[in-house]
């Protein structure tokens, strides 16, 4: 990525691959959601890799060509919105670690407060973990709300010796779903990867009932250092025609903190092959693949609790 110029990923054309979705729910989950990939370069044995949760916790697949996905494989429980990095020879897996599925049900109908927080395991072949650490924690007002503490989405970037973590928190509650998305975006910093982290005093992105694609709360936000600048990739909640939606959004940046809107890049499709994606597509994880750019996200057919599905697809655009 580092190689590429902002305006190279503004003047990209993503399309949504005609393999998508590549991962369908399973074993009586009714979500696959929030993909964070390994390509082959970045694994160590030459293969992709993709990290995403189910209702019942977080797994690993397996894949020759990061669209036919072998049988997933159970990861660790309490744990949803993954973000994977491979670091001198160690792989770093930072997720949302949450209370039990019960006390996670009991959120649902508001009977119990949610309770969140990001953790960090560690692992050199992807199979053996380490103990989950916890290393952001509830230490801002902003990260609460009247349904309970959630601080989600990692997604870590290093610079200058400095390892920074941008996290979604907060609690809104979405009508027509029935259930939460986070509020706002903010990030914390430490000199180490796995420990340290002190969070900024404000968020960097809060809804604004005036932004067509930011009114309602802010989902989450992947960011990237390029050769000239930095690019987030943003997956805004909004409310158009009495429902809510979620659409990718292209955001740029020259110090990685204050950004602003470029472009949509990928928005809820209504008709035929991509009714899986009719109402919401939401996280993505955006990789290189030779000379073509791969944006992996989740999508949701319905705001229906009960008859909604997400399931896992990609779009691609060339360099």
């Amino acid at each position: 990525m580092k190689n590429l110029t902002v305006n190279q990923i503004i003047n990209a054309e993503f399309r949504v691959s005609q393999s998508s979705p590549v991962l369908k729910p399973w074993g009586g989950s009714i979500v696959v959601a929030d993909p964070s990939l390994l390509t082959p370069e970045n694994s160590h044995d030459g293969r992709w890799h993709m990290f995403f949760h189910t209702t019942f916790g977080l797994c690993r697949c397996e894949s020759d060509d990061g669209v036919h996905f072998e049988k997933p494989v159970k990861v660790t429980n309490r744990a949803m919105r993954p973000n994977i990095n491979r670091i001198d020879g160690i792989y770093y897996l930072f997720y949302e670690r949450t209370r039990p599925l019960f006390f996670n049900a009991l959120n649902v109908v508001n009977l119990a407060k949610w309770n969140s927080e990001i953790c960090v395991i560690k692992s050199t072949d992807l199979k053996s973990w380490s103990k989950p650490e916890p290393v952001i924690i509830n230490t801002r007002d902003y990260e609460t709300s009247e349904r309970g503490t959630e601080i989600s989405n990692p997604f870590l970037l290093q610079e200058n010796g400095i390892n920074r973590l941008y996290y979604s928190c907060g609690m809104t509650f979405i009508e027509d779903c029935g259930f939460c998305e986070p509020t706002h975006i903010s990030f914390a910093e430490s000199k180490n990867i796995d420990c340290g982290y002190t969070s900024a005093k404000t968020p960097i992105i809060s809804p604004d009932k005036n932004d067509p694609y930011l009114n309602l709360c802010s989902g989450c936000l992947k960011v990237y250092k390029l050769s000239d600048g930095y690019i987030g990739i943003q997956n805004g909640i909004y409310e158009k025609n009495g429902k809510s939606h979620s659409a990718i959004l292209l955001l740029t940046s020259d110090d990685g903190l204050h950004f602003d809107f470029r472009k949509i890049l990928v928005e809820p499709a209504m008709h035929g092959a991509n009714a899986w994606m009719n109402q919401f597509v939401y996280a993505s994880h955006l990789v290189r693949y030779g000379n073509t750019l791969r944006l992996y996200f989740n999508a949701r057919d319905t705001s229906d609790m009960i008859r909604g599905r997400e399931c896992i697809g990609f779009a691609q655009a060339d360099l």
